[in-house]
């Protein structure tokens, strides 16, 4: 049965991530039925997860949908960061943006929005705070599927969520 995956992940990732690690688990999502994954479109995680799935395109079929907090989204960005971010954006087959502009809460919106269309989570969380958190919880209260980037969150995340 085809289901639709949320992506969220750090800005900024450890020396210890693994490029190769991701594509596995991505295709093992595809191979698991896989079928749309909604991309909020940050630096880090969220771009390359864009840029591993445009790759596998040519042995899986998928659908890749931008989830832009604001249109200015990029305004800030360096120009690599920003030719990064197009790259990835022309890739999509869906753009939603949420605001025009910048408004306070719109990165949390976008999480939230990315949750709440989506069957399950594939997250990047490396460390306990950000928005990556946020968006876990997020998913946790909405008992949503998530399934975690590595294995050795894994110990750190059963102390997060304590069963019961």
């Amino acid at each position: 049965m085809p289901f639709t995956c949320a992506l969220s992940g750090h800005r900024v990732l450890s020396r210890q991530f693994s490029k190769q690690l991701l594509q596995q688990q991505l295709r093992a999502l595809l191979d698991e039925g896989a079928d749309t994954f909604l991309c909020g479109m940050a630096l880090g995680f969220d771009l390359i997860c864009a840029e591993t799935l445009t790759a596998l395109r040519t042995q899986y079929r998928l659908r890749l949908v931008a989830c832009i907090p604001c249109a200015d989204q990029a305004c800030r960005f360096t120009p690599a960061q920003k030719q990064a971010y197009l790259r990835a954006l022309s890739a999509c087959d869906e753009s939603v943006v949420l605001h025009e502009r910048y408004v306070g809460g719109c990165m949390f919106e976008r999480n939230r929005y990315m949750v709440d269309h989506a069957d399950m989570l594939y997250a990047c969380l490396e460390r306990p705070t950000g928005g990556t958190l946020y968006t876990v919880n997020y998913a946790k209260r909405k008992h949503k599927r998530i399934v975690f980037y590595g294995s050795e969150q894994l110990s750190m995340l059963q102390n997060l969520f304590p069963e019961g």
